[in-house]
């Protein structure tokens, strides 16, 4: 049994719904069609792309190769989700098959899905490193034991998964699989310190102080409320100074990695009266349901971890010294994706 990780930037939903993962070169036909192993995919992918380079083709080849021939029914995929930067884990039913009729990535295999949103702070940062390669399909060798042991734990919680994840981690050697500092990879692995940070090196209470702070960096005034018996708000922001001047902004802070749920949402809904707006923050995402309120809801805005590590990343200089001595970041220069090694 081999642990794959397949990267699919086109397609969303669709791949945990239908149960599949796939790849696109939509301009070539069913792959089963093509002969004579790599060297036929070559010759596909050379007509198709008169222009590109040889080294190009063979590396695009070298990935349709893969997904073809090399990927296994029993073998397990990893497949980084990009909308939320989550992570779905699911084990191979099926061999390769065309979806002619679907819009586009037609080249597929069929995945049951087992662990679905699972967050990145799961895993260890040089796990995350291997699964950020830059090719669409690739092996998995490093850190495979991590990803099996989330395939297989029977916790609820992320914060469970973690900790048996944690001890396959250490059972392993701890490698990257991939050195070459890519720009897009040294930005993930920012984002990624942040998340990690703020989830593990402060307290619920400090979340919310941490929210004010970060309001107050976007240009609101705003205090947190008493800490018990606060009514769902943890938060209230508004832009004049005095806070007597619509609108007000209601607060709910979740200090948490996993998925908020449609209640949980729609109990601060349930706080917010006339030409008031609400914030929910968490770390973690949010169901489909949650998510059903907010596009419904005028004034309703859902944060994810993904959006307030970029609110972080864009205000960083105007938080306190308290909060960047906690998130210690600097700026650097690197060489972009877009160079040749």
């Amino acid at each position: 049994m081999n642990v794959w990780g397949v990267h699919n930037d086109s397609l969303t939903t669709e791949l945990v719904d239908d149960g599949f993962i796939s790849v696109g070169w939509d301009g070539l036909a069913s792959l089963d069609s093509i002969p004579h192993g790599r060297d036929g995919l070559k010759a596909a992918l050379q007509a198709l792309y008169p222009n590109a380079k040889p080294r190009s083709i063979a590396g695009q080849a070298g990935v349709l190769v893969r997904f073809r021939d090399e990927i296994a029914v029993g073998d397990v995929i990893v497949a980084p989700y990009k909308p939320d930067s989550t992570i779905n884990i699911g084990v191979v039913t099926g061999a390769y098959y065309f979806a002619a009729s679907a819009e586009t990535h037609r080249h597929r295999r069929r995945v049951e899905w087992k662990k679905v949103g699972l967050p990145r702070t799961v895993f260890t940062q040089s796990a995350l490193y291997e699964i950020g390669s830059v090719l669409t399909v690739f092996r998995i060798r490093n850190h495979d034991e991590e990803f099996l042991a989330a395939l297989g734990s029977a916790a609820t919680s992320p914060e469970e998964v973690s900790e048996q994840v944690s001890h396959a981690a250490e059972s392993q050697e701890e490698e990257d699989s991939d050195t070459t500092p890519r720009a897009s990879r040294i930005a993930r692995h920012t984002r990624d310190f942040v998340l990690e940070t703020l989830h593990r090196n402060i307290t619920h209470r400090e979340f919310e102080e941490f929210t004010a702070a970060l309001l107050r960096a976007l240009g609101y005034q705003a205090r947190v409320t008493q800490y018990s018996q606060d009514g769902g708000v943890d938060v209230i922001a508004h832009r004049d100074p005095l806070g007597v001047e619509p609108p007000q902004i209601k607060v709910q802070c979740k200090h948490r990695t996993g998925t908020t749920s449609a209640p949980e949402v729609q109990q601060l809904v349930g706080t917010q009266g006339p030409g008031e707006l609400s914030l929910f923050v968490t770390l973690g995402t949010y169901s489909r349901d949650a998510l059903a309120i907010e596009r419904q809801r005028p004034g309703l805005r859902l944060l994810t971890g993904e959006d307030l590590v970029t609110l972080v990343l864009e205000n960083y200089a105007a938080l306190p010294e308290e909060w960047r001595s906690i998130i210690p970041l600097t700026n650097v220069l690197v060489v972009a994706d877009s160079v040749g090694g």
